[in-house]
Parts: C-alpha cells; sequence; structure tokens
C-alpha cells in the first residue's frame, strides 16, 4: 500500500479494479487519472466509458507515476501499459473522456 512517504512514487502492477474510467486499482491502490475528466457511472456515457476501460485493460500491468496528490480517498498520477500507452490518453483519443486542462497542463490537448 502507498503511503504519505511513497506518494510521488511509481506503482506498477496489475489492475485489480477498474472504478470508472477514470479511476483504477492497481495493487490495492486506487489511482486517479490526472487530468482526465470522465462521465459518472451513474449515467449511460460513464456506463459504456467504464466498461471501454474494462475491456482495454483486462489482464494488463499497469505502471503509474503518483504526483502526490490525494483526492476522495485516491493517489493522482497517469498511468500507462507495458506497451507504453497512456491509458487516459487512450479513453480522450476514444472520445470516452475529455482533458481537464486544469489538471492535464494541456497533456492530452492533441
Amino acid at each position: 500500500m502507498v503511503g504519505p512517504a511513497d506518494a510521488a512514487q511509481t506503482v506498477t502492477g496489475k489492475v485489480t479494479k477498474v472504478r470508472d474510467a477514470d479511476t483504477v486499482v492497481v495493487r490495492g491502490v486506487p489511482i486517479r487519472l490526472n487530468g482526465v475528466d470522465a462521465p459518472e457511472n451513474s449515467t449511460r456515457a460513464g456506463k459504456e466509458a467504464t466498461a471501454a476501460m474494462k475491456r482495454f485493460l483486462r489482464g494488463k500491468t499497469l505502471k503509474c507515476e503518483l504526483n502526490g496528490e490525494r483526492t476522495y480517498g485516491r493517489w493522482v498520477g497517469v498511468c500507462y501499459t507495458e506497451e507504453g500507452h497512456d491509458i487516459g490518453a487512450v479513453m480522450i483519443a476514444n472520445g470516452l473522456a475529455l482533458d481537464c486542462r486544469r489538471y492535464s497542463g494541456g497533456r492530452y490537448r492533441n
């Protein structure tokens, strides 16, 4: 489990849960994707986005670079597949989430 001293660290491991299209759990650590704004699960679009994220991440190992911030009990970070794909960028490119420029710093503008 990640603690305060480890907050700006990297978490690598299998995805153990997809909470929604912008929150994953890796090795028991909940991670909020930095700069990614996905629809809520209570909406049809949210359910579709979450289902797509689950399909995309099934069986994958992620490397998540945490920035040291927390929100609603989740660490904030950017996660990459073993192939180097930023999972937030994949969701945005597929129209399943939006770039939240306030937090991404424009990382996903293209």
